[in-house]
């Protein structure tokens, strides 16, 4: 049975806060496999992706734009905590996956899976920065990864993904699926360069 949006994002959350929680604040400024984000920088993005996405799920106006400063002042990590409960929230009301939404007009669940995606390898992406292990469930990669490899291609032309990261045919799925995105799956801390685009997973 397919599992719902709501369901997936609070699989991938109680992945992905770990991550976040564990993140100290003097590995703000280091580097991340987003070349052109550092780890507060990607934070904020991130934060942006969570609280828009709620209200996407209302089928409410957002501004990806502008990123204000979340990581500024305060409990950043409960607030995060919050941020992402509120987001499984708004994509767990009945019917929120029928219909569109976005200025796209894409299909509520296109929507959803996108920043289910966000969530997933940006997770990774501080995960890496930040010195952590990040392993996302069998049933979210199921959904983001068919879903990121349709969408590759006119992500590419948006210059939101890079160019495809070469992997071995022994790659797992979660390697291939950060491979599709631009990502180098082997990306540590002072090694490789990582992303070749910008820090969006899913153009978000």
């Amino acid at each position: 049975m397919t599992q719902t949006i709501g369901e997936l994002l609070e699989t991938a959350a109680d992945r992905a806060l770990p991550v976040v929680r564990g993140i100290d604040d003097g590995q703000l400024a280091g580097p991340t496999p987003c070349a052109e984000y550092d780890v507060r920088a990607l934070l904020n993005h991130l934060f942006l992706v969570v609280v828009n996405f709620q209200a996407l799920a209302a089928r409410e106006d957002v501004d990806f734009t502008q990123e204000p400063d979340f990581v500024a002042g305060g409990d950043w990590r409960a607030r995060f905590g919050d941020e992402t409960a509120r987001l499984v929230e708004a994509w767990s009301v009945p019917g929120v996956e029928e219909g569109t939404t976005g200025q796209m007009g894409l299909p509520a669940r296109t929507v959803g899976l996108m920043v289910l995606g966000d969530l997933t390898v940006h997770a990774w992406d501080l995960a890496r920065a930040t010195g952590t292990d990040f392993v996302p469930e069998r049933s979210v990669l199921d959904e983001v990864g068919p879903g990121l490899a349709a969408m590759a291609p006119q992500a590419r032309e948006m210059k939101v993904f890079g160019d495809p990261f070469p992997v071995p045919e022994s790659a797992t799925a979660f390697e291939r699926l950060l491979a599709v995105t631009g990502r180098d799956p082997g990306w540590t801390r002072g090694g490789t360069t990582g992303v070749t685009g910008t820090a969006g997973a899913t153009g978000s």
